[in-house]
């Protein structure tokens, strides 16, 4: 640890602590090492009482303070909606415009605690305009509550709020079938929910589904069951969130993804490339591989931050607080955290680039890691304004890369109405879809399921710079080229492994080329000029047209400005 310690200057190594050391990187860390931590979300369709029911949790665990109630009190008899008695609901709506609509519109995150666990909770909307905003509260939870108006049933939002949770990788999802007190506490009507929801999901064993009836504005069954729901024999809702099980992480011995997110140089013995480790654990020593270019180095030092409270270093245990003016400066890291490490060699590494271990003694990636692709399949949430169709482009943000997408092909999307698939040419506003996408340059990916860092991302419409969709990577369809592959000229890009022309690719070459020149000779035909010169005139065409277009291309990516890329003859690749 010492000779670590040594090997960073401190002017440095103070520089990449003081980088780590910011609100978001210590909000990775539970607020107590002695109890855990639950991260969950209230969904479902609108006025189904999802802010009530936040807003009842707050009260029923304590973490309501006398001010509060005092304020609470006041804005329910001017701005609530209960008669004479207070709106939870006006605890988690804080936008002027959500409390004189009486609805939510943004993610309104609350915390709060038990002696047995401590709680995030996200309040996301119900309106469907606001379908993006919940696909973003639900990406970083592990449970969810989908909440069931009992005198409305089961209705096309509840059903696409499920569907968004399952395929966001929630495997718990409490179905709390609300205002009991509307249909008489009747268990029929509970029965009844509880077939509908169950026969529309029915293909979705993976889920854990929990059903349970309360009342959110009344309390009942929120911290204790209520004997006005005797029938009811299973756990209320807060002693349910404090047993449930969280899926263990991974283990140490996975081979860790860390995303290059930023570059620290403050000097010029000093380069860290800090990010958030997203798979299994580093320590110094390790191999690793830099993707997209297959460059292999070893870890010769880890700089991170010590958990809330614990000076020891993460991972050691053992390790000494670090003296004053110096970084802290470990030997391991693990998943979760917020790190920096440095190289034993001098390597061409960029922000969006992903740093793999390396098994012990292997050259190359074992078949579960990380792969560089141009193209893939994946499930998108539509949350612009305008349709997607196949051939729009869009800049797509992924882990910590960025790069430019177009659609290749819209497979299918899904009908909320039965949660089935059906064919579909494009997806409008807050459809759910299948399609196909094609990269400008190889990224690294891996299925959502696998990695929500490096499966995720959303798609940014290049000319309103809209967020016109929430992508989930399904499957890759092939990797990208790499070494001589990729340089290949233009021909034998056309042509297969086997020699088989590409026929589609090679006729589109050939007639738009046959167009060009074909107007060439109708334009000197119709001034008369010589044979000789008309025949000068089409090689001109065909050479200077693509050197005009390569000079646009450049001048483009000279201004910052992603545009298509093409080959010499000025076809898209």
């Amino acid at each position: 640890m010492t000779a670590l310690t040594a090997s960073l200057p401190s002017a440095a190594a103070a520089a990449a602590a003081a980088t780590l050391a910011s609100p978001a990187a210590s909000l990775a860390s539970p607020p107590s090492p002695s109890r855990s931590l639950l991260r969950f979300l209230t969904c479902g369709s609108v006025d189904d009482g999802k802010s009530t029911l936040i807003g009842r949790l707050l009260f029923e665990a304590g973490a309501v303070m006398e001010d509060q109630l005092t304020a609470l009190d006041r804005d329910s008899a001017a701005l609530g909606t209960v008669a004479g008695g207070r709106d939870f609901a006006l605890l988690v709506d804080g936008l002027a415009a959500e409390r004189q609509q009486g609805i939510t519109i943004d993610v309104a995150y609350r915390y709060f605690s038990t002696p047995k666990r401590a709680f995030i909770v996200a309040d996301t909307p119900g309106h469907e305009q606001y379908t993006r905003n919940m696909a973003t509260g639900a990406s970083g939870c592990d449970c969810a509550i989908i909440l069931v108006d009992a005198s409305q049933g089961v209705l096309p939002q509840t059903r696409r709020h499920f569907f968004i949770a399952a395929k966001l990788g929630i495997s718990h999802l409490v179905i709390a079938i609300n205002k009991m007190d509307r249909v008489n506490f009747d268990q029929a009507v509970f029965l009844r929910i509880k077939r509908d929801f169950l026969a529309a999901t029915a293909d979705w064993p993976q889920c854990n589904l929990h059903f349970m009836p309360v009342v959110a504005r009344d309390g009942d069954n929120i911290a204790a069951n209520s004997p006005r729901l005797a029938w009811y024999q299973g756990p209320a809702l807060l002693p349910w969130l404090e047993a449930v099980a969280i899926a263990p992480a991974a283990a140490i011995t996975e081979n860790f993804v860390l995303p290059v997110q930023y570059i620290c140089r403050p000097d010029e013995n000093f380069r860290g490339y800090g990010g958030r480790l997203a798979a299994g654990s580093l320590r110094i020593g390790d191999a690793v591989m830099v993707l997209p270019s297959r460059q292999i180095s070893t870890i010769s030092a880890v700089v991170t931050m010590p958990p809330l409270g614990d000076p020891a270093a993460p991972g050691s245990g053992s390790s000494p607080a670090p003296a004053a003016g110096s970084a802290p400066a470990f030997v391991a890291a693990q998943k979760g955290e917020s790190l920096m490490v440095v190289l034993a060699d001098e390597r061409d590494i960029a922000r969006g680039d992903v740093l793999v271990g390396l098994p012990a003694g292997a050259a190359s990636l074992p078949s579960q890691a990380p792969q560089v692709t141009t193209q893939f399949t994946a499930e998108l949430i539509i949350t612009g304004s305008k349709n997607l169709r196949p051939g729009q482009d869009y800049e797509i943000r992924l882990g910590t890369a960025r790069a430019q997408a177009k659609i290749i092909a819209v497979h299918d999307k899904i009908d909320i109405g039965n949660l089935t698939r059906q064919a579909a040419e494009n997806l409008s506003s807050n459809d759910i879809g299948r399609v196909t996408l094609r990269l400008d340059r190889p990224l690294v990916v891996q299925p959502y399921d696998q990695s929500r860092m490096l499966g995720g991302f959303i798609l940014i419409d290049r000319g309103s710079n809209e967020t016109s969709a929430i992508g989930l990577v399904e499957q890759l369809v092939s990797p990208a080229p790499t070494g001589a592959a990729a340089t290949r000229p233009v021909w034998h890009r056309l042509v297969g492994a086997t020699g088989t022309v590409r026929r589609q690719k090679f006729w589109q070459f050939i007639s738009w080329r046959g167009v060009s020149a074909l107007g060439v000779v109708l334009l000197c035909l119709g001034f008369g000029l010589p044979v000789a010169v008309t025949l000068g005139l089409i090689a001109a065409d065909l050479v200077a047209r693509p050197l005009l277009r390569r000079l646009h291309d450049l001048v483009w990516r000279r201004h910052g400005i992603a545009h298509e890329k093409s080959d010499f003859f000025g076809q898209d690749i």
